[in-house]
């Protein structure tokens, strides 16, 4: 009956350090971003995060097909969000829900949204690097909802692998080094997206009473 127990016990210990050991790594990734040096537009923005965003997760996936690696990204994208358009927009109201809009009095919505995140990893890219890559789609509507803008944008950051002690962080330093780029790029070329020139040239016939 006690080498029965031992047996059980055996295997309960077994199993877990096997769990263990295939259990992925999971980067909450964190970062600071600066507040861009742009003059802001005399609007009022809402922006929508949607649960794609809030909870976004990429998984990588090792040569034999098992999840290696966790990226949830969600929180500090809204992060970086929540720092760049205050500083495009003379006010910025984040919603719950796009139907918000025109109780919220805002001008326009703002929703980002993952499309696509890549990961190359120092052993499978042969480069001394992590590189992140992300692309995103960025949708602009009126408060009722009608079209503004819908545009594609692109993010790259990368991290020397000899300069972390460990995979995860060099993960992080890479993603935050892409959305660096991102808030760099989103700020200076909003402005010139051709539907977000023609909305804004009609927002100015507006507000100048014309």
């Amino acid at each position: 009956m006690i080498n029965s127990i031992k047996s059980f016990r055996l295997l309960v210990l077994l199993a877990l350090v096997s769990l263990t050991a295939c259990a992925a790594s999971t980067v909450e990734v964190q970062g600071s971003y600066p507040s861009p040096n742009v003059p802001p537009l005399p609007l009022t923005l809402g922006v929508y995060y949607s649960d794609d965003l809030r909870n976004y997760i990429y998984t990588e996936l090792s040569d034999t097909g098992k999840e290696e690696y966790l990226v949830a990204a969600g929180n500090t994208h809204m992060e970086l969000f929540n720092t760049v358009l205050p500083a495009m927009f003379s006010q910025v109201v984040v919603l719950n829900n796009p139907t918000e809009a025109g109780a919220r009095g805002v001008d326009a919505v703002f929703m980002p949204q993952i499309d696509e995140f890549q990961l190359g990893m120092p052993q499978k890219t042969r480069l001394d690097a992590y590189e992140v890559w992300i692309k995103y789609n960025m949708r602009m509507t009126g408060a009722d909802g009608s079209y503004v803008a819908d545009w594609v944008m692109t993010a790259y950051g990368k991290s020397t692998q000899g300069n972390f002690t460990s995979a995860e962080r060099g993960i992080n330093d890479a993603a935050v080094a892409a959305l660096r780029d991102l808030a760099s790029n989103f700020s200076i070329s909003f402005r010139a997206v051709p539907d977000i020139r023609d909305w804004l040239s009609r927002q100015q016939l507006q507000l100048s009473g014309n």
